[in-house]
């Protein structure tokens, strides 16, 4: 077992935003709070701030995802920015290599590319998105090899079209995942690989070993790198940090129910506004959360770590209200730096 299983503040902890849309707010509401929780991570040391593209969704505004990674870049210096991610069967290869490829252009050393193959949204959005639905992820493998032969000509085979800019650019791209596919294919191109435990907790350990087992060292990557996306959420006790967990619960369920709606409130028991079948449905969709105190969420972050192996966490709170949402980092925050 590697020495960083059991110490805190020897593995990386980032940022999973949504640039969350509150009941009552509005999506420039959301980016404003995108940039101060951006600029607050850089102040407590973490490591990355990722985005994520879906769409049709009214409690997120990160639809246009390299455009608000820009707005967060240009309001931070250091910390990295990227994408959490990129659904690239919504998109050309080409026009994804110029976008980032303008990125870190602006802002060299600092752009993350993480790609997904899902759509990020419901089946007649991404007809809407890709005018027909041709491209359904099964193609994903070869997306991506177009789209790294933009950045790495040697890699092109023979295509005669430059991303410019983008072209000779080095972008680390990331595969995202939340079954064993990506898991899979980054494993055998040597890439990192990040999975989304925070809403698809039972494949997380299979995924982490599909990965490690397919691993080929790279010119990227000479053993594996994997990544996992948590809903972390601290407060100053249990009993709170339940309370603003409930938000997540409610988005959940009415995501199960067909009812898209903006962020809600928090309440006081979700077992109120939640069947039994509900709640059994939310702990298998939301089942790895870590929820609590810092102490609690220290027990519980520990024996994630010492499950997973991970070589690095990235938290994601979508908490209604936005100063509790910047609290719960800054306690994370105090967690991972505890143990010197």
């Amino acid at each position: 077992m590697s020495k960083h299983a059991n110490k805190l503040n020897e593995i990386p902890f980032s940022v999973l935003d949504l640039s969350p849309i509150t009941a009552g707010s509005t999506p420039a509401d959301s980016f404003r709070h995108t940039l101060e929780l951006a600029q607050l991570a850089e102040k407590l040391g973490y490591n990355r701030f990722w985005l994520a593209e879906h769409h049709n969704m009214p409690f997120i505004a990160s639809s246009a995802t390299s455009v608000v990674m820009s707005h967060v870049a240009a309001g931070t210096s250091k910390i990295r920015i990227g994408s959490g991610g990129i659904m690239l069967p919504n998109h050309a290869p080409l026009v994804i290599a110029e976008q980032f490829g303008t990125l870190e252009s602006l802002y060299p050393g600092r752009i993350d590319l993480g790609l997904g193959r899902a759509p990020g949204t419901d089946q007649g959005t991404a007809r809407a998105l890709r005018r027909d639905l041709g491209s359904t992820g099964d193609d994903f493998p070869e997306q991506l090899a177009e789209l790294r032969g933009y950045f790495d000509p040697s890699l092109a085979q023979g295509n005669p079209i430059k991303a410019i800019p983008g072209e000779g650019l080095n972008i680390p791209i990331w595969l995202l995942g939340s079954s064993g596919f990506s898991a899979q294919l980054a494993g055998e191109l040597g890439l990192p690989f990040a999975f989304a435990a925070h809403f698809s907790p039972l494949n997380t350990l299979g995924a982490l070993q599909i990965y490690r087992n397919a691993f080929k060292p790279s010119n990227v990557l000479d053993k594996p790198y994997a990544m996992v996306a948590l809903n972390i959420i601290t407060a100053e006790t249990d009993k709170e940090a339940k309370r603003l967990f409930t938000t997540i619960q409610q988005q959940f369920l009415n995501l199960m129910s067909g009812n898209l709606t903006a962020l809600q409130p928090p309440v006081d028991d979700i077992s109120e506004v939640a069947s039994s079948y509900q709640l059994k449905a939310l702990e298998q969709q939301l089942g790895s959360s870590i929820v609590g105190s810092q102490q609690t969420v220290k027990d519980k972050l520990h024996t994630f770590l010492e499950e997973s192996q991970a070589d690095e966490i990235m938290a994601i709170a979508q908490v209604y209200d936005h100063k509790a949402r910047l609290h719960s980092y800054d306690l994370l925050a105090e967690i991972t730096k505890s143990e010197r």
